[in-house]
């Protein structure tokens, strides 16, 4: 999985949205077969979304592709799946499971359908989303029922099935879910992978609530997040991103310690405070995402 900091949802029979979500700036984007597409629209979404992924592979910037399947108990995800399991698409986001049988499932219907459709075998991964009780309950046996999943998409949106299902009242604030945004941090990265993700933040007239989710969620742990208009792109791949004060932090704290290094010291005072090997580490990780990501604008 790359690293994205922005991943926009586009409704999947919409011609065109995924091209504007790419020009808007987005990391990667869902394409969607579920929600936002009408039940009598469904076949024509599958064609639109092959559509985009094939335009999308051409693209001279890469982005994530990946489509939210329709739900198993809908009887309409190996279709979904026989329509768009083929070259140029990353992943599928797995929507409304309830435990490890679900991811395994539907790993059986994708190897099926990768080896049909001409797809590298094991080439198409599962992010997952967490929106009922029992996939938060269980997300860790999830996340290592198949070889597939590449992280925990933790969801938390207003009046939708996650908080149905849990019951809880969203606010702004989201104290309500920073258990559950926790667990999803933790088991993605206790499984060894690096980017959970998490969204969305619904109210597209409230831009500081918006940022405001946003660094929360950074600061919980989450590297990237899903999105539902394109005014909220600027914002997460700014907050998801090293700023130019860490660059310049952690580039004089490496050159400190590498200094001290040479001389048989291996921990140093910068800027005040106490600085070993531990926190080398993490400095470098910050420079080298910060390279990626100039290196990808390039």
């Amino acid at each position: 999985m790359q690293f994205m900091r922005s991943i926009l949802f586009v409704p999947g029979h919409r011609e065109g949205w995924a091209e504007k979500a790419v020009a808007a700036g987005a990391d990667g984007v869902i394409l969607d077969l579920e929600d936002s597409v009408p039940l009598d629209l469904k076949e024509e979404a599958r064609r639109v979304v092959a559509a985009s992924i094939r335009t999308l592979a051409k693209g001279s910037r890469k982005v994530g592709v990946y489509v939210r399947l329709n739900a198993l108990e809908t009887g309409m995800s190996g279709d979904d799946i026989a329509s768009v399991a083929i070259e140029g698409l990353d992943g599928f986001v797995l929507p409304k499971t309830y435990g490890a049988r679900d991811i395994v499932a539907f790993d059986a219907l994708v190897t099926y359908f990768e080896r049909r459709n001409g797809v590298k075998a094991g080439s198409i991964e599962f992010l997952l989303s967490l929106e009922t009780a029992q996939a938060y309950a269980e997300c860790e046996q999830m996340i290592a029922a198949s070889p597939r999943v590449a992280t925990l998409f933790a969801g938390t949106a207003k009046d939708a099935d996650v908080s149905r299902s849990l019951g809880f009242q969203f606010t702004p604030d989201g104290l309500e879910t920073v258990y559950l945004r926790s667990r999803a941090v933790l088991a993605t990265r206790a499984a060894g992978l690096q980017f959970p993700i998490v969204g969305v933040f619904q109210d597209l007239k409230d831009p500081e609530g918006a940022r405001r989710f946003s660094e929360q969620n950074r600061q919980l742990g989450f590297r990237g997040q899903v999105l539902i208009h394109p005014s909220h792109i600027a914002v997460a791949n700014e907050v998801f991103s090293p700023s130019a004060q860490d660059v310049i932090f952690y580039s004089g704290m490496v050159e400190a310690f590498e200094q001290a290094e040479a001389k048989g010291i291996a921990a140093v005072v910068y800027e005040g405070q106490h600085i070993d090997y531990a926190h080398i580490k993490t400095a470098r990780e910050v420079l080298a995402l910060h390279k990626a990501l100039t290196e990808r604008a390039h």
